[in-house]
């Protein structure tokens, strides 16, 4: 299923509100479209919701950063609950834009999880004797601290939504339930990168399957697929691979390699 978040960018000086702001804004929107238990929230101590983030292939998710959309990669390498604040999550990861790689260590926040009202079942229902207990929205903020010393290093700060479900045995699954279905998306982070070194702040989303507000970049219908005229920023591969037939072996090896071992 595909939840699309909308959010306005601010300058430096609201960077370090914006996170806040932004959560709290997706929250509302969601709930002005009357899809989701205004009162149902999910125990935060009970849940590991850290499988969610760690779940879909490298290759199978898409960000960029700048007015000009280039490209970026976000690996997440290891997530683990802090047991000491349930709603918080410890971040190890990497990001590649062209061929810069930085580490980066932060945390994903969670500021709500709720239900929604009404479940999907799937292409043919296949869900739908599966004994599936709910369909359920995280949403929170993010905040990652590129390594300092690192070239092109600064730090990414946002908010982001996943979706989960719960199964006949109340355990937390990723939800994949409507992956083949158009539009496709889940785990949607969208925010800002902003520079150590000057006063450089630039959006930054990225998401499974699709990306949050991508503008005019991703033309497809029922996968992503890049616009023509941004291939130059990192795109090139992903247009080979939609578009070609045979698929472009060499493209699958770049976009399939494990960049951040």
């Amino acid at each position: 299923m595909k939840r699309l978040l909308l959010i306005c960018l601010f300058p430096l000086c609201n960077f370090i509100t914006f996170g806040q702001t932004l959560a709290q804004n997706i929250n509302n929107r969601l709930l002005q479209k009357d899809q989701l238990d205004k009162v149902f929230n999910l125990s935060l101590t009970e849940f590991d919701f850290s499988p969610l983030f760690m779940h879909t292939a490298n290759s199978d998710i898409y960000g960029f950063i700048g007015d000009n959309y280039q490209r970026i990669r976000i690996k997440f390498i290891s997530i683990t609950k802090n047991l000491s604040a349930p709603g918080e999550y410890n971040v190890y990861g990497k990001s590649m834009v062209k061929s810069n790689i930085c580490d980066f260590k932060g945390t994903i926040t969670i500021s709500s999880i709720k239900k929604y009202k009404a479940m999907s079942y799937g292409v043919d229902d296949t869900y739908k004797n599966k004994g599936i207990k709910g369909q359920y929205v995280i949403i929170g903020n993010y905040l990652f601290n590129e390594n300092e010393t690192q070239a092109h290093s600064g730090v990414f700060k946002g908010s982001f939504q996943s979706n989960f479900y719960l199964d006949k045995n109340n355990k937390v699954r990723y939800d994949d339930i409507d992956l083949n279905a158009d539009g496709y998306a889940n785990n949607q982070f969208i925010g800002q990168w902003a520079s150590y070194k000057n006063n450089i702040v630039k959006k930054c989303n990225w998401g499974d399957f699709r990306i949050p507000n991508p503008g005019d970049l991703d033309i497809g219908a029922g996968e992503f697929s890049p616009n023509e005229k941004y291939l130059k920023y990192g795109w090139q591969n992903i247009h080979d691979i939609v578009i070609q037939n045979p698929k472009n072996e060499k493209a699958e090896q770049i976009e399939t390699a494990k960049w951040w071992q």
